[in-house]
């Protein structure tokens, strides 16, 4: 390893501070506050002002206290006349804010304003602080490393061809006897495997459900604001593909000429992919996303980009906030809000979102459908905007539990362009036998789900996930912002950050990252490794039922890697309904069923299993029904608590 080249002060001044062993070509001036923070960096400092070089030594000690560390007094004295150096000290708030310009000056950021900046100090008092001293605490007690390694993995081949596995499509059930209702509502909300029965048979055609489903969207779009772009001469152009095909004897299979949404921030040639953000509303990318390369070559006819909120955080984007079809009065939440509230809504059989914290389980779990976050790595992710290399999942929002399989079969495997993604020989969840399964449920699990796989021969047992790691919700912080401002560090730089359509949300915790140094984010992911490996041990069933918004569940999942199934269970009345009798807005009740990684087929098999005798997952929101005179408010009067952080003390 090559030492950083440092250039230090004029040597007739050298207020600098001496390393213990060190020749006086060491010697050191302001820079060294750089490496003490952690950052690898290779600086020069030429000529710096000598008193502005003696003004950071003498307010090192309250820098540092700001990052949680301590600087020992120097061991030489400043040698200086006293013309450099004002004697009188300066008020604690002008020293304060001096330090902490001077700070963001060395870390290359000193873009932000006076006040951005004392908001990242009161944030990372707040917040950065205790995590990283949970985190040191839990894994950084020994030197040397061997304990508690990071479970990052650095893949250095340069060979991206890699063949293959040569894994077994699942086995789907035959649907035999479905007819084509005569309603187009009705249509609308059948299943993707009874749309694919219909195709199949030729009693419906692609070019039809098309038109079905683009007549809904753009009926139910200015209610909910869950669509960014209707993809219409691309889909009746995939449509007439699929039919032809159709036509000439080819069956692609069950999601033959079946319409589905994208959230968008996938990449579709030709189309804007906005983010979700004012700063890149207009912005086309000439990539063709691997999730959507996967789902063409199966037949399925892409007819929107759905909302993403702004950057993938949260509900609310450039154009508006989406909002619950099953209550208007709130919004979808998480940032997979238009995947979510249109497949609710019937607008579309399917879509396709992401999660890298709860951007797929809370607006499913709000919104009343069926969604499957999978095994990490399973979905390739190349043309997707990236949060987190270690965090990011591409999964489905369905009508039903065996969508999600159908779906999931058609996305799944190595993406050569994405690191992180496997072949993975998923066991056909359409052939596992429940019976042979002992399945936990914890105490905030949905007793109802519990009961039914009961009576369906499951092996249900009381139990609790345990782990000893106290700032999982710190970890997932650290992880997910600092990745985040990795890839949107220009964004940052440049401003951008001011034109966000939610400031208390990204350029927040952005501001905060910024100052999260490299050691301590690998101690948390020292600490996730130990997370990975007490969570492991602790899952001695071969699933669990749990509560699936529960956040510190949300991080530990999302973490580890876990597959969660999402199912709607029930409903219930909104607590303040608008004054008519006949209001039919509900709250949605749901449940989670999480597996082991790898083992996406056992909670895909116990949500068939419960789906196939109860009947939530049929139920249709009152987008229709708001009553005579019953207008939307705007905004909604059901407010969305923020995320909040908890550290176990």
């Amino acid at each position: 390893m090559v030492a950083p080249q440092i250039t230090t002060c004029d040597p007739t001044i050298r207020p600098c501070l001496l390393t213990r062993g060190s020749p006086p070509r060491t010697r050191t001036c302001a820079p060294l506050l750089l490496l003490l923070l952690g950052l690898t960096v290779s600086l020069t400092v030429a000529n710096p002002s000598c008193e502005s070089s003696v003004s950071m030594v003498r307010n090192c000690k309250q820098l540092w206290k700001i990052l949680d560390r301590k600087v020992s007094v120097p061991r030489r004295r400043i040698t200086t006349s006293p013309s450099n150096i004002t004697q009188t000290e300066l008020p604690d708030k002008t020293m304060e804010a001096k330090c902490l310009q001077s700070m963001f000056e060395l870390i290359d950021s000193g873009f932000f304003n006076e006040t951005k900046i004392q908001e990242i100090a009161n944030g990372a008092t707040e917040m950065n602080l205790p995590i990283y001293r949970t985190n040191r605490k839990l894994v950084a007690t020994k030197n040397g490393g061997l304990e508690n390694p990071s479970p990052l993995v650095f893949n250095a081949s340069w060979n991206r061809e890699v063949p293959r596995a040569q894994a077994k499509r699942f086995n789907y059930p035959s649907l035999s006897g479905v007819r084509l209702p005569e309603n187009e509502e009705d249509i609308a909300f059948m299943s993707v495997l009874e749309l694919g029965e219909l195709i199949k048979t030729k009693q419906v055609t692609s070019k039809e459900l098309v038109r079905i489903y683009l007549k809904r969207l753009k009926r139910y779009n200015h209610v909910l604001e869950s669509v960014v772009t209707y993809t219409e001469e691309l889909a009746y152009k995939q449509a007439k593909e699929a039919d032809d095909l159709l036509s000439q004897g080819t069956y692609l299979g069950p999601l033959h000429g079946i319409p589905y949404g994208l959230k968008d921030i996938v990449a579709v040639p030709g189309y804007k992919t906005t983010w979700g953000s004012t700063s890149f509303k207009d912005q086309v990318l000439d990539i063709e996303a691997w999730v959507y390369r996967r789902l063409k070559a199966s037949g399925a006819v892409l007819v929107a980009k759905l909302v993403t909120g702004s950057l993938a955080y949260d509900d609310i984007w450039f154009g508006g906030r989406t909002r619950n079809p099953w209550n208007i009065e709130e919004f979808s939440t998480g940032s997979s809000a238009g995947p979510a509230a249109s497949t609710s809504a019937g607008m579309v059989p399917f879509a396709i979102g992401s999660e890298t914290a709860g951007s797929m389980t809370y607006p499913a779990a709000r919104c009343g459908v069926t969604a499957f976050r999978p095994t990490f790595g399973s979905v390739g992710r190349t043309g997707v905007m990236s949060l987190s290399e270690s965090l990011d999942k591409l999964g489905p929002f369905c009508r039903t539990a065996a969508d999600c399989a159908v779906v999931l079969d058609a996305i799944k495997g190595k993406d050569p362009d994405d690191l992180s993604s496997r072949e993975i020989a998923f066991v056909d969840p359409f052939s596992v036998d429940i019976t042979k399964l002992t399945v936990g449920y914890t105490k905030d699990a949905d007793m109802k789900v519990v009961e039914v796989l009961g009576s369906k021969g499951v092996n249900m047992v009381p139990f609790e996930l345990n782990y000893t790691v106290d700032s999982v919700q710190g970890i997932l912080n650290f992880t997910m912002d600092v990745d985040m401002l990795a890839h949107f560090d220009e964004w940052q730089r440049t401003g951008q950050e001011d034109l966000y359509e939610a400031q208390d949300q990204w350029p927040v915790e952005l501001r905060r990252a910024r100052v999260v140094t490299a050691v301590d984010y690998i101690q948390a992911q020292r600490a996730r490794g130990k997370l990975i490996r007490e969570v492991e041990k602790s899952f001695i069933v071969d699933a669990f039922i749990g509560n699936v918004t529960d956040w510190e569940k949300v991080c530990m999942g999302n973490l580890v890697g876990l597959p969660v199934l999402v199912i709607p269970t029930g409903f219930k009345n909104i607590s303040e309904p608008p004054p008519t009798k006949s209001c039919r807005r509900r709250t949605t009740i749901n449940a989670g069923i999480y597996a082991p990684p790898e083992r996406d087929h056992i909670a895909l098999a116990l949500g068939m299993a419960y789906q196939s005798v109860t009947d939530a997952h049929k139920k249709r929101p009152p987008v229709d029904d708001l009553g005579p005179d019953d207008s939307i408010p705007n905004p909604p009067r059901a407010i969305i608590p923020p995320r909040r952080l908890h550290i176990h003390e």
